[in-house]
């Protein structure tokens, strides 16, 4: 639970979008488009269909002119290439027009209780150009700027959960296929990702190959909005990290693997070097830690024999010998081992979820309190938060956007309203409080209110383990996009493109396969382009 190690996830089996399209293909969905209602530009709107565990959604897209000077992936942004509702039913025409003129508008617009996500996407013009043209000329684009850039728009943005009006998850929570984590979202995801083809194709007036779709995912620009979520949903957050353990402790407990299986491996060893090599970022860092895995993958590779596989416990051979290498490359061993045996782990992404909320125990005495602290707190206890460094950043809320910001506590104003994202600091201040109190926890908040926050989270972390980010989240090092990165691995985003330390893009939905392709919905993790 360290922000370097959480930095270098990888997606798995068990992320959001490989789990979507799993259910899909067991519930036998079949992709709908009833409304096309766009012109030769490419301008207009249209509806897609689903039937899915038991209730049917809509996807209602409207695609518009949008004058190159207005288009932005920053959130200042007030205009976008196409804006996207998933519908709770099948819209009417009255519905079908408020969504027209809704959704554009975004945070501008009205939303109702059948609006289950909201959200909007840019085009990636040279390549959305260039396969227009290619079409047009009777061709398939070119393979080396299809690779470069894997998608034909980027979303800036995916609502859910009763933002801006729309449903809340409550409201669709027991619903058999969208009540796992982001559910609804990633089926968005993927119908916005059908319909880019599917635009692309009408304004090109050609039919792209299917291996160029399955190729072509949705881009995604991912800022500092997402990043305090893993910190304000910690029983979530411990869910899916300990759903993670619990896969590779099945996996490590294997005591035999057959031939099948070592054949597999090795297939996933050679699609894993070969996205390495495609993975081609601008970012120094970023470029870098890549290096450092494609030159460790392959001596990974090569201590992958025969001999090796066939001893007893195999996985678990492999897993401890990882720690010769670098966290990311043990981060992409880790996600490697799981991907041959979606029998022993797929069933636990149903644990995934998690309902409940951190609740406060008044009754626990102050003495269990503090050996709480003591066995679970020392990484924080033990920083000095008064040094400059320690201290050096704070989060906020834009008055403008109301999204989440980073300021410098020791430059710009504002730390006077920070977002309580100290939780390390917190629990420092709680601690030196805390000596010597005896009699329960609802006595010491009689006269210490403010340690609320503080003596939940160090409960909460007592249960579940994976709840905390053992790192300071103030420090002059912390770096924002280590929790973007972790949290987009889990939607099953790959290809991560960093534009700094607190934005990044990154691609979904690549590989994944097409609407008339869900009976082969499991092979594309860390997907690759076939000729």
């Amino acid at each position: 639970m360290r922000l370097r190690r959480m930095g270098a996830t990888f997606p798995t089996r068990l992320s959001f979008l490989r789990t979507l399209m799993r259910a899909l293909a067991a519930d036998n969905v079949q992709v709908k488009r009833p409304i096309w209602n766009i012109d030769e530009h490419g301008f207009g709107h249209a509806v897609y269909s689903v039937h899915f565990g038991g209730y049917d959604y809509a996807l209602v897209a409207v695609s518009n002119d949008l004058p190159p000077q207005m288009r932005t992936d920053r959130v200042i942004a007030t205009a976008w290439d196409s804006a996207f509702v998933l519908y709770d039913g099948i819209p009417d025409a009255d519905e079908i027009a408020r969504i027209v003129a809704s959704a554009p508008l975004q945070e501008a617009g009205r939303f109702t209780h059948k609006d289950l996500v909201l959200s909007r996407a840019n085009k990636s013009v040279r390549l959305f150009d260039h396969v227009v043209a290619a079409l047009r000329d009777a061709r398939q684009p070119d393979t080396a700027l299809l690779r470069q850039t894997g998608y034909l728009m980027r979303t800036t943005a995916v609502y859910g959960n009763g933002k801006f009006g729309i449903a809340d998850r409550a409201h669709i929570i027991d619903r058999p296929g969208l009540d796992g984590p982001f559910m609804a979202e990633m089926l968005s995801v993927w119908l916005i990702r059908g319909f880019t083809h599917d635009l692309v194709e009408h304004v090109g007036g050609g039919q792209l190959t299917r291996e160029t779709k399955r190729q072509l995912g949705i881009g995604n620009a991912t800022g500092l909005g997402m990043a305090p979520f893993l910190v304000n949903h910690p029983l979530l957050l411990d869910a899916w990290i300990q759903v993670r353990e619990i896969a590779l402790a099945r996996v490590r407990a294997i005591r035999e693997l057959t031939l099948d299986q070592m054949s597999r491996i090795y297939e996933l060893v050679a699609r894993a070097a070969q996205h390495l090599a495609e993975w081609n970022v601008a970012d120094q860092i970023a470029t870098e830690r890549i290096a450092v895995i494609r030159q460790e993958w392959m001596a990974f590779a090569d201590t992958l024999t025969p001999e090796a596989l066939s001893t007893t416990r195999p996985i678990d051979r492999i897993i401890r010998d990882s720690t010769r290498w670098s966290v990311d490359t043990q981060e992409l061993i880790a996600a490697l081992v799981l991907e041959p045996f979606g029998s022993l782990v797929d069933e636990l992404a149903h644990c995934m979820a998690n309902p409940f909320v951190p609740r406060l125990k008044a009754d626990m005495s102050c003495e269990t309190l503090q050996d709480l602290i003591a066995r679970d707190w020392d990484w924080a206890c033990t920083i000095d938060y008064d040094q400059p460094d320690a201290c050096a950043q704070f989060w906020y809320v834009s008055e403008e956007k109301l999204e989440p910001r980073l300021g410098n506590r020791h430059t710009d104003s504002g730390a006077d309203v920070e977002t309580p994202l100290d939780t390390g600091r917190q629990v420092k201040a709680l601690a030196n409080d805390l000596a010597g109190a005896d009699g329960p926890v609802a006595q010491f908040l009689v006269t210490h209110p403010e340690h609320r926050a503080a003596i939940q989270r160090v409960q909460t972390l007592d249960q579940h383990p994976y709840a905390e980010i053992r790192d300071n989240l103030i420090g002059a090092d912390c770096l924002p996009i280590d929790l973007l990165r972790c949290k987009l691995a889990f939607f099953g985003a790959s290809k991560f493109d960093p534009k700094s330390d607190r934005w990044t893009r990154i691609t979904l939905s690549q590989g994944a396969p097409l609407f008339d392709e869900l009976d082969d919905a499991d092979d594309w993790w860390l997907p690759v382009f076939r000729k």
